[in-house]
């Protein structure tokens, strides 16, 4: 049997992380797997460069202050979408700083205001805070409240990895008791949408490609959620009424085929989605893209779609609004 393709300079980045001494994140305490993660951050991703806007927030939610940061190409904005976006770090590590140069780039991209929240964390605080924290934020958002500075019309709900099952179940949980606005598109990037299920990307790329089954399987005990319960394995829920979709996966990730599930069960239901494959890629580059510099094209190409699909929905509604007055 052949090897998996895997890119070259993909395979640079591994060569390199797989010789390095000392434990893995999985092997240490949450607090120093933290401290790992951040101190990564300039060594894999570019800087967050020129922005008109760079500011922290924090939003009040039932359990406490939610700390967040607004990123903005434009000083001045008037109403229109805001992307709410959910950093990955599989529940336990992650913040609105490591993930401030992809908010960054996605709010160059897309032309619009982009929200990144920082929901609270595990074995700290376990499921559901993360999920309670991400529905709080966006609602907040929703109601244009004067501090944010925004004017929201809609939302797009994105994020990676863990970050991507928050777009999700956030988008479920407006679908049901819709917010103030509603959600024109959920942009999930190689989510985790199935913990419960059976996949064979998670066997056939459990070792040597960056994220590893024995981490997952740690995310998992650190998070200790009902994986029972549609907010820890979204494809447990009906999919029907949910907003369009972007998503992306990596071909060499052992989250690919809950990806790849996801978006067939979305077609499946009636609802529209655009299904992305960064081939011989793997689990993480979005954040990745100086240590994988060909991840900057699947970035792009994501977020071109994304762009896309914005400029129907946004149309769509503006017309219905339009009929209905």
């Amino acid at each position: 049997m052949s090897e998996p393709f895997v890119r070259p300079d993909v395979r640079r980045f591994l060569d390199y992380l797989n010789r390095l001494p000392g434990p893995r994140t999985y092997e240490v305490d949450p607090v120093t797997a933290r401290q790992m993660f951040s101190a990564s951050k300039d060594l894999v991703e570019p800087p967050v460069g020129p922005l008109a806007v760079d500011r922290r927030l924090t939003i009040p939610s039932p359990a406490g202050p939610i700390p967040a940061r607004l990123f903005d190409a434009e000083e001045h904005r008037v109403p229109g979408p805001v992307v709410v976006l959910y950093h990955g770090g599989g529940f336990v590590f992650g913040t609105v700083d490591t993930h401030a140069s992809l908010c960054a780039e996605v709010a160059r991209t897309l032309g619009l205001p982009v929200l990144s929240v920082e929901y609270r964390l595990a074995p700290e605080h376990r499921w559901p805070a993360a999920p309670d924290d991400a529905e709080a934020a966006a609602r907040w958002v929703a109601e244009g409240p004067a501090e944010s500075g925004l004017t929201p019309t809609a939302l797009v709900l994105m994020g990676d990895s863990a970050g991507g099952m928050l777009t999700i179940t956030t988008a479920m949980a407006l679908r049901d008791a819709p917010a103030q606005v509603p959600v024109l598109l959920q942009a999930p990037i190689y989510p985790v949408t199935d913990p419960s299920g059976h996949y064979p990307s998670f066997e056939e790329f459990a070792e040597g490609y960056s994220l590893t089954k024995a981490a997952m399987l740690w995310f998992g005990d650190a998070y200790a959620a009902d994986i029972t319960h549609m907010r820890a394995s979204p494809m447990r829920a009906p999919l029907a009424g949910m907003p369009p979709a972007v998503i992306v996966t990596a071909g060499r990730d052992p989250l690919r085929d809950q990806g790849r599930t996801y978006a067939a069960r979305l077609i499946e239901a009636g609802v529209e989605a655009v299904y992305r494959e960064a081939a011989g890629n793997i689990h993480g580059f979005a954040t990745l893209r100086k240590a994988i510099p060909s991840s900057v094209a699947d970035v792009q190409g994501f977020l071109i779609a994304v762009k896309a699909m914005l400029a129907e929905r946004e149309g769509a509604r503006v017309q219905a609004q339009a009929a209905a007055a």
